[in-house]
């Protein structure tokens, strides 16, 4: 068995992020998520603190992880200085690192995040790109977006924007020589290897679930599956 603690440590957002919690609560009572999730940063701390091997490794395969908003709201709180925000982002990167998230609905989803935005942000230079947010994988946006969507260029045109064009302006095509160079800021922070883990990893989980899988875009089982599965289970 690993040392988890000792793991989480070589990530300097964790020795930044949890110096000296004393367990106060002040992070829960002001965090959103737990407002409205089975979720409570004050206990994390406190299992990470404990050492224990068991403990953080449910952590690392839990839904909890995955609760975390990201606000930083803690991190303004904190009478200690420690942020439980960034405790969280460690705890996601190794369990993406190591497999864990699969065994969580909301870790899985991190394929279908992965697929959507996270290609987008390599392939377009967009975390969404209006090409992206089809009617048919967003109903919810109605009938004036479906009207959009078909008509993006000639509407794009008229408001003055500059939609999969050359040069400037909002929506313009982003040159390859930047797109290359998000590329390289993937690869030198991991991200390009994190990527890899959670198509290696939610590979494995489709053929355990009995789901088709796709090396490539979203129009696969398993990417439906994790795009709108919802056990409804996450609220308190």
């Amino acid at each position: 068995m690993k040392n988890y603690y000792e793991l989480l440590s070589t990530d300097v957002r964790f020795r930044e992020g949890l110096t000296a919690c004393m367990n106060c609560g002040v992070c829960t009572a002001i965090c959103p998520a737990a407002e409205f999730y089975k979720y409570d940063p004050r206990q994390i701390c406190n299992i990470v603190q404990t050492r224990d091997d068991d403990k953080i490794e449910a952590l690392l395969k839990s839904e909890t992880i995955w609760y975390c908003g990201q606000c930083m709201s803690c991190k303004a709180r904190c009478p200690r200085g420690n942020v439980p925000a960034m405790i969280i982002s460690v705890l996601r990167r190794f369990s993406q690192e190591l497999g864990f998230f699969t065994e969580s609905e909301k870790g899985r989803q991190q394929f279908a995040v992965k697929r959507t935005v996270g290609d987008n942000i390599i392939n377009t230079g967009y975390c969404v790109h209006i090409d992206s947010v089809t009617p048919k994988l967003h109903p919810e946006q109605g009938p004036v977006w479906k009207w959009y969507y078909e008509n993006a260029e000639e509407v794009a045109d008229r408001l003055g924007a500059n939609y999969n064009k050359e040069g400037g302006g909002a929506l313009r095509k982003i040159s390859q020589e930047n797109l290359d160079e998000v590329k390289r800021i993937f690869d030198v922070t991991n991200g390009t290897g994190l990527f890899e883990n959670i198509e290696t990893f939610s590979k494995a989980q489709a053929k355990l679930m009995n789901l088709g899988f796709d090396d490539k875009g979203i129009n696969n089982e398993y990417f439906f599956h994790t795009y709108i599965e919802n056990s409804d289970n996450h609220q308190k």
